[in-house]
């Protein structure tokens, strides 16, 4: 498991891909980015194995990835 756990929400997003919160705005807007799991009040939340699926799909490397 990744250390940010089994999901992540905005701040996390931005530690792993190394972006300012208005960045990690513009890509979860995306419509081909990963539909949040949950909306929450503090905001929405994710599953990491989808943000790192579609990091990868994007040739986005992310920390704990294997350069394959």
């Amino acid at each position: 498991m990744s250390e940010f756990g089994e999901f992540v929400g905005g701040a996390e997003i931005g530690r792993l891909f190394g972006i300012s919160r208005q960045r990690v705005y513009q890509l979860t807007s995306r419509a081909d980015f990963p539909k949040p799991v949950a909306e929450l009040a503090m905001g929405n939340v994710w599953r990491t194995d989808d943000v790192r699926g579609w990091a990868r799909s994007h040739e986005r490397a992310m920390p704990g990835d294997d350069p394959a």
